[in-house]
This record gives C-alpha cells, structure tokens and sequence, in this order.
C-alpha cells in the first residue's frame, strides 16, 4: 500500500521504521494530549499492532515519509477505535515536533480521508481527541470534519469528536 500526495509518502509502518517513530512516539511534546509517553518497548509494540491490523483489516497507521527524501516524520491511517462505546473508524496522526505546523498532519489525513471513502464501506470517519488537544482538533476540521460529540472518561478527562460523511466528503 503507497498513498502519494504533493509531499507525502504513506506506507505500511516496517520494523525498521523504529528510530524514526521513536523520535515521534518519544517525544513528550508531541505526546503530551495522549495517556503515556512512549518507551522503547511500546514503540515496538505500537510498529506490531500496525502489522497486525494491515494483516486484518487492510489498513492501519501508516509511515508518514517526505516524498523528497523517504524520510518518516510520523504516522497517519485508519484505524478502529472504543469511542464512547462504539468501535468506529478512526484517522489518527502524530507528526515529529520539527515538521509540525507545516500542513503535514493535514495533507496526511486527507489523503487517509480520500482513501478511506474510497476503498472502505464506511460512511463516517472519525478523529477524537483530548478536549485540550487544540492542534489535533484543528487538524480534524482542516480535512472536513465538525465536532459531533464530547463526553467524559477516564484516559483524556474530556473528549472531543470529530466526523466527516461520505455525503459530505462527496460534496466538499
């Protein structure tokens, strides 16, 4: 699987993608919004699951590359996801620190937004997010979603929802 956009590479995540998601998953910056930051082990673990879910599902997180020099910078896919009490599906990103607010995580998650309608029977595509994660809500509304729910647990304190229909992918 290769998704290709003006300046972006997404492919399946391989075992030896480890230092470059390390440099992403590591990062108490980036992974402030999320429960934990990543160590070694989880990061592993985190490539396997991915493997995994192309395995099964056809898609996952995939490696987000630089076209110009194949370089990751973090990850972008599809994945399913417990939101509040539904499995639904779910675009997900993380961008390296240094490659942030660049438009990265956008054209990204276009690309998996495009693919997804285009090669899956979903309807709906979710993004969800800690109520303080402002970047990643921003992102969710930059490829075309709106805030469809928020609700209370016990991981993010708050969680914001995000959607976009395939009616309204169809008619942007």
């Amino acid at each position: 699987m290769l998704i290709e956009t003006e300046r972006l590479l997404l492919r399946e995540l391989k075992e030896n993608d480890f230092d470059g998601l390390y440099k992403v998953l590591a990062d108490p910056d980036i992974m402030r919004h999320y429960p934990y930051t990543f160590d070694k082990t989880r990061v592993k673990n985190w490539i396997q699951r991915n493997i995994e879910r192309y395995r099964i599902f056809g898609f996952g997180l995939w490696a987000v590359c630089l076209k110009e020099t194949g370089e990751i910078i973090g990850d972008c896919g599809l994945t399913m996801q417990l939101i509040n009490g539904q499995i639904r599906p779910e675009i997900g990103y993380h961008i390296r620190s240094d490659k942030q607010r660049k438009g990265y995580a956008k054209e990204a998650a276009i690309a998996v937004r495009d693919w997804t309608f285009i090669n899956t029977p979903f309807n709906i595509i979710y993004s969800y997010m800690k109520h303080t994660n402002e970047p990643s809500f921003k992102t969710a509304i930059s490829y075309g979603c709106r805030q469809v729910d928020e609700f209370l647990d016990e991981t993010n304190e708050i969680t914001k929802v995000f959607a976009i229909s395939r009616e309204a992918w169809a008619n942007r």
